[in-house]
């Protein structure tokens, strides 16, 4: 047997951490972190904190949301200027019969009429106002008149009658006419002016929608020098405010003040440590991967996706933060490793949150514990509408979480805001899930959603394996259920070790009456193998390898589930046959027809099917079914498969080998334990 173990120094190993470490230094922050801890109502713990630079006090999400609100609650109606009105009237006028009034009554009629127009004419029924409004003089409009629109105070809008008592109280003073109301009905003067502003419903809710967004967000002004709070000062919900919006200044614009080179070390030594713990997380906790390239490059992948993500919003965008789906990065891992793997590494990824963005605490441990419950319930809710189940469940965690901190006034972010966020990023979770298959095929792996797949018996190619080779599919399923128990026993990967051994033997159905467990569906009870030379029956066996791999691409089996078809007779030979061959007065030299033309077993996974599919076959043999028998018979097939050398290329320790061995026997134990012997005639 061979084992390779990943040395740290190993420079194809590095390569990938030292590549990481480049990005991570290079992707760091430049800016300074207000790292001053304060809860309201506590004590300014802290040096008395003067304002290095003038900054806004920003408005809390509560009085945002009030003053948006007071916008809301009174409606500014909307008109637009029916210009056709006036060009009507004039029209008219020129047309119109002044009977004995001199020229002059016309010429200054005209300009009276455009300016009663200019202030704007509604209907009898006055303007839409709020019924809210409380003092009709503060009230204003909004008119549009061609492609500008403007604010107008309602009072200087005139009503029909309004607007002819103007235009009779302006006339009054500039005709000799004593009696201009008369002149006026009797030309038709008053039928002259009529409504030019007509209202616009629905512009009107759009506006005052977008004016009721647009709040300003500032509430005050704090100059460079002034006191913002004193040492062991209380920390009230006033100075709160005004920290929160110099630390909101701090982090986002002042940049830092040392020399550069200690700048980038600082970010080069805190990359580095990160990219160690790293490093140590996988050594300690399954130091397989870093022999596995693409599973290291794909958990190095996540982990730098997560990170960016983390940074980016952080900088960027920190409100969007919650709707990050950063639980999707442990549903990520979950597809590939084991929880050993899963869980440091995630809570690694998420380091960056809680050293760089705002509220990091906060945001930590609320996707942290997300992360962990996710891992846990979507191994029992994966499959269809059921992952939405796992998404509601991250979004109750996120949710608790959230407010936990919320009530002890560790966070003064938006709840409704932060609720609705964190609602959307659960539901992203299930929406960027299918991803995964993307990655299988960039990366070349088979996640445990595709296995737990294969693994389901009502596959059309297992389907059609049970109705053509009974035989052997009952054998594959006794395979498997032995191959899991071992692999438990030495915590290989139990998922693919399952679907390995469900497809192991698929080439049979090409000849399945050749192998003696599909014999029963002979006809007559003959034997396919009578009349036949001992090379023509090893030939027609070995070729369910070839066989079964031409039906794994056919139905495009993944590569690491057609290994398992080459390897688990890996060079050995066809036994039976062999001897008989051998007894016949053969010559040893010329029995290459006897043996497999397959490769020796690689993996752990590999092994295990390999001495399980040999046991269970072989076991049906014994006729004792005691301890001893079934121990020294599991000490010989091992023994037969190592001097073959059929483990000289598996990566699996000699302690491992062990322990298979005592799990394997336990196991044969069980499964062909005594039974009661039942009388032919059972007492009445």
């Amino acid at each position: 047997m061979k084992l390779k173990r990943p040395s740290p120094a190993d420079m194809r190993i590095l390569l990938p951490f030292l590549a990481l470490f480049v990005v991570l230094t290079v992707i760091f922050p430049r800016n300074a972190k207000f790292d001053a801890d304060y809860r309201k109502g506590s004590p300014w713990k802290h040096e008395t904190l003067n304002a290095q630079f003038d900054f806004p006090i920003l408005k809390t999400g509560e009085q945002l949301r009030a003053e948006r609100s007071d916008r809301k609650n009174i409606v500014v109606p909307y008109y637009r200027v029916r210009e056709e009105a006036l060009a009507g009237a004039v029209k008219k006028l020129g047309q119109m019969d002044l009977g004995r009034q001199p020229a002059s009554f016309r010429t200054a009629l005209l300009p009276v009429l455009e300016r009663i127009y200019a202030a704007g004419i509604v209907t009898e029924d006055g303007l839409k106002l709020d019924s809210r409004v409380e003092d009709v003089t503060d009230a204003v409009v909004y008119i549009q008149k061609g492609k500008r629109v403007s604010k107008h105070p309602a009072s200087e809008v005139l009503r029909e009658s309004g607007a002819r008592a103007r235009l009779l109280s302006e006339l009054s003073g500039r005709v000799a006419e004593e009696n201009v109301d008369s002149v006026l009905r009797a030309c038709g003067v008053y039928d002259l002016i009529e409504p030019n502003l007509e209202y616009d419903a629905k512009t009107t809710e759009l506006v005052n929608a977008e004016n009721a967004a647009e709040v300003s967000p500032t509430i005050g002004f704090v100059s460079a020098g002034e006191l913002i709070v004193e040492e062991g000062e209380i920390v009230t919900a006033e100075i709160a405010q005004i920290i929160d919006s110099y630390k909101a200044e701090y982090e986002k614009n002042l940049g830092y003040g040392g020399p550069a080179i200690r700048f980038w070390l600082g970010n080069a030594l805190l990359a580095l440590a990160l990219t160690v713990m790293l490093f140590l997380v996988i050594y300690y906790s399954n130091r397989k991967i870093f022999l596995d390239r693409r599973r290291l490059l794909y958990l190095l992948v996540v982990y730098l996706l997560m990170t960016i993500a983390a940074l980016v919003l952080s900088k960027h965008a920190p409100k969007y933060l919650y709707m990050m789906p950063f639980t999707l990065g442990a549903l990520y891992l979950e597809a590939f490793f084991k929880n050993k793997v899963i869980l440091p590494v995630c809570l690694l990824a998420l380091f960056p949150l809680l050293i760089f963005a705002p509220g990091g605490t906060v945001l930590f441990v609320m996707f942290s514990a997300a992360s962990l419950v996710a891992i846990f319930t979507f191994r029992y809710f994966n499959q269809g509408w059921m992952q939405f189940l796992t998404a509601a469940i991250v979004f109750v965690t996120l949710m608790l979480v959230f407010l936990a901190f919320r009530m002890v006034d560790m966070t003064s972010d938006d709840p409704y805001q932060a609720v609705l966020f964190l609602f959307l990023g659960s539901m992203l979770s299930v929406a960027g899930y299918p991803l995964i298959y993307l990655f299988e095929k960039v990366f070349n792996l088979v996640s445990n959603s595709r296995l737990r797949e294969l693994c389901d018996t009502n596959t059309p190619l297992l389907r059609e394996l049970e109705s053509v080779a009974p035989g052997t599919f009952q054998h594959s399923l006794q395979v498997m259920n032995m191959a899991d128990a071992a692999a438990r026993s030495i915590d290989a990967n139990r998922l693919l070790v399952r679907a390995g051994a469900l497809y192991h033997d698929i080439g049979k159905m090409r000849n399945p009456l050749c192998f003696i467990e599909n014999e029963s569906m002979a006809p007559g009870g003959s034997h396919y193998h009578d009349g036949l030379s001992p090379e023509q029956s090893a030939r027609d066996i070995i070729a369910h390898v070839s066989d079964g791999l031409a039906l794994a691409a056919q139905y495009k089996l993944p590569e690491v589930i057609q290994d398992f078809i080459r390897t688990h007779h890996g060079t050995s030979n066809t036994n039976y046959f062999y001897n008989k061959y051998l007894m016949g007065g053969g010559d040893p030299t010329q029995a290459d027809a006897f043996f497999y033309n397959g490769v020796k077993p690689r993996t752990p996974e590999q092994v295990i099917l390999m001495v399980c599919d040999t046991l269970e076959a072989a076991s049906r043999t014994l006729k004792d079914n005691s301890q001893q028998a079934f121990s020294e018979f599991v000490e010989r097939m091992f023994a037969l498969k190592r001097d073959a050398g059929q483990f000289d290329e598996a990566e699996i320790t000699l302690h491992d080998m062990e322990v298979l061995k005592r799990e394997l026997k336990s196991y044969l134990v069980q499964m062909y334990h005594e039974r009661v012997v039942y009388p032919n005639k059972l007492p009445v």
